[in-house]
């Protein structure tokens, strides 16, 4: 069964950090592009950061670059994304997927709030 399962979402203060992790099974992960896309409430899905699978090229969104690293643990199938100095405005659904996201998570809800 081909599945993205996130976890590390939750509450934040502005200015703190947290660590998204997303686990792949079913499928060749190595071989695969792998993006973040985040939904902010009544919102679309908005395109976050993206890793190349043979190099590990990362590119972001103009809004996270410098607080967000996207990297990748391919023996251990797993995608993460280290968010810094979390602002309100990042406050999402964030959810893992292939580039084209015909494989996708559930997501891991962040909320940055006072």
């Amino acid at each position: 069964q081909v599945q993205l399962v996130e976890s590390g979402g939750g509450l934040v203060q502005p200015g703190g950090s947290l660590r998204l992790s997303c686990v792949a099974s079913g499928f060749t992960f190595s071989t695969y592009y792998m993006s973040w896309v985040r939904q902010a409430p009544g919102r679309g899905l908005e395109w976050v950061a993206d890793i190349y699978n043979k190099d590990g090229t990362t590119d972001y969104t103009a809004s996270v670059k410098g607080r967000f690293t996207i990297s990748r643990d391919n023996a251990k199938n797993t995608l993460y994304l280290q968010m810094n100095n979390l602002k309100p405005e990042d406050t999402a659904l964030y959810i893992c997927g292939s580039k084209d996201l015909s494989i996708r998570g559930q997501g891991t809800q962040v909320i940055v709030s006072s």
